[in-house]
C-alpha cells in the first residue's frame, strides 16, 4: 500500500508540473494557409466569410461542395456571384464550359488562387509566378483601380508576392498590379458577366483583413462584383468538404487535448504494469499446538527424580499397572496370590514363569519403604516386558 501511495504522489507531481509548463507556454501560431472559412488562424478566411453579408448587404450565402460541372450543369444555381478562394484551382474542359455558360448568362465569378491548372488556365493563357522571398523586401506594395484612380496598398508576410507572368491580353483587363508593374488582379469579360482572377488568395485571409489597409483592399476588390441576391461560396476547390468527425478526431485536432490523451494513456499503462505484480498480505505462520501432556509428564518425572522418592514412584507404577489389568482384562487385583498368577498368565498369554516372577516382585516392592534405583529399574523393565508379551 505504501508503494501505491508513492506511485500516486509521483504521478501527481509529474502531472502538475506538465500542467504548469503547458499553461505558461505560449501557444504557437499556426501559419498554414488553409483558406478554410471556419479557421480563425492567420491564413484562414473566417473573417471574410462572416463579413460577406455586410459587404453585399443582406445577400444570401450558399455553400457549395461540388465540382464546377456538377454545380452549374446539374443543379443550375440561381443568378448571383460565385466566389472561389483556394490554394489551387483545377478545372476540366466540362468544368470550364459550364463556368463560361454561367458567367455569360450575366453572373460574376471571383477566383483567388495561388495556382491555376487545367482547361481554365490554358484557355485564358494564365500563368502565375512567385517572386523569390529572399530577394523581396519585407513589405509588398500593390495598386488597385478604385473609382478610376490607382490606390496603393502595402502588405507584409509575403501575402502579395504572386503575380501573373502571362495571360491573354486580348481578353483580360488589368485591375491590380504589384510594385514591379506585374498584374495580380485580372478581369475577363465573358458574355454578359465577368470573371475576376486574383493570384494572391492570402490577401483575403484573417491576417490581412484584421488590418485597416487589408480590409479596405478586400472590400474594394469585392466591390467589382455587382449586387446580387445570392452569393455562392465554393468549398470544393479548397477541399473544405466537411466530413463526419469522431470523438478521437476532435481530440487530435487540438494539441492540448492530444497531449492530455497521450499522458492519460501513458499513466493508465504505467498503472496496469505496476499492478501486474502480485499484491497479497503476508500469511502468518501458525505454530502447531504443542503436546502439553508430554511436557506435563516430563515435569512430573523431573519432580520425582529430584526428590529421589523411589518407593512412591514404584507404588504409583504398580497402582497404574493393576488399574490397567482391571480395565483391559477384568482381573481382580485385591489378592496377588498363585491363583492370580495363573489367571494373569491365562488371560494375557504371557509365560506362567514370567507371570510368577512379575507378581512376586510387585508383592515384594509393595511393602518396601525404601526402594533402590536398581529395584525401580527392574520393576519398570518387568512391566515393559509384560506389555510387550501380552
Amino acid at each position: 500500500m505504501r508503494d501505491f501511495k508513492i506511485y500516486i504522489a509521483f504521478a501527481s507531481v509529474l502531472l502538475l508540473a506538465y500542467l504548469v509548463v503547458q499553461y505558461n507556454q505560449p501557444k504557437p501560431v499556426d501559419w498554414r494557409p488553409t483558406l478554410y472559412y471556419g479557421d480563425k488562424i492567420p491564413f484562414g478566411t473566417y473573417v471574410l466569410h462572416n463579413q460577406m453579408q455586410d459587404i453585399f448587404h443582406q445577400d444570401t450565402i450558399i455553400h457549395t461542395n461540388k465540382s464546377l460541372y456538377d454545380e452549374f450543369h446539374n443543379d443550375k444555381p440561381k443568378a448571383g456571384n460565385y466566389i472561389i478562394i483556394a490554394n489551387n484551382v483545377e478545372g476540366t474542359k466540362n468544368d470550364y464550359t459550364e463556368l463560361v455558360k454561367y458567367i455569360s448568362a450575366g453572373n460574376s465569378v471571383f477566383i483567388a488562387a495561388a495556382s491555376l491548372d487545367g482547361k481554365l488556365a490554358d484557355t485564358l493563357g494564365i500563368d502565375i509566378g512567385v517572386e523569390n522571398y529572399l530577394l523581396k523586401k519585407r513589405y509588398d506594395r500593390v495598386t488597385l483601380q478604385v473609382n478610376g484612380k490607382r490606390k496603393t496598398y502595402r502588405f507584409d508576410k509575403h501575402t502579395a508576392s504572386n503575380s501573373f507572368t502571362s495571360f491573354d491580353t486580348s481578353k483580360a483587363t488589368v485591375m491590380g498590379q504589384d510594385s514591379a508593374g506585374a498584374a495580380n488582379l485580372l478581369r475577363f469579360k465573358l458574355g454578359k458577366g465577368n470573371l475576376f482572377v486574383s493570384c494572391n488568395p492570402e490577401l483575403f485571409t484573417n491576417y490581412t483583413l484584421l488590418k485597416p489597409e487589408g480590409a479596405d483592399y478586400a472590400a474594394n476588390v469585392l466591390s467589382y462584383l455587382p449586387p446580387a441576391k445570392n452569393i455562392y461560396w465554393d468549398q470544393y476547390q479548397n477541399g473544405d468538404i466537411q466530413q463526419e468527425q469522431s470523438p478521437m478526431r476532435v481530440l487530435f485536432t487540438y494539441p492540448a487535448l492530444q497531449w492530455a490523451y497521450y499522458v492519460s494513456l501513458a499513466g493508465l499503462l504505467l498503472f496496469v504494469f505496476y499492478e501486474m505484480k502480485r499484491r497479497q498480505r503476508i500469511i502468518p505462520v501458525v505454530e502447531p499446538l504443542k503436546n502439553s501432556t508430554l511436557e506435563f509428564v516430563k515435569v512430573v518425572g523431573q519432580v520425582y527424580y529430584e526428590n529421589r522418592d523411589n518407593a512412591n514412584i514404584a507404588a504409583k507404577k504398580i497402582l497404574y499397572w493393576l488399574s490397567y489389568l482391571r480395565d483391559q482384562y477384568q482381573l481382580k487385583t485385591n489378592k496377588l496370590d498363585k491363583e492370580f498368577m495363573a489367571t494373569l498368565a491365562q488371560k494375557t498369554g504371557i509365560d506362567p514363569d514370567f507371570a510368577a516372577d512379575l507378581v512376586s516382585f510387585v508383592n515384594y516392592l509393595g511393602v518396601q519403604t525404601n526402594v533402590s534405583d536398581a529395584e525401580l529399574i527392574k520393576l519398570n523393565q518387568l512391566i515393559e516386558k509384560f506389555h510387550t508379551q501380552s
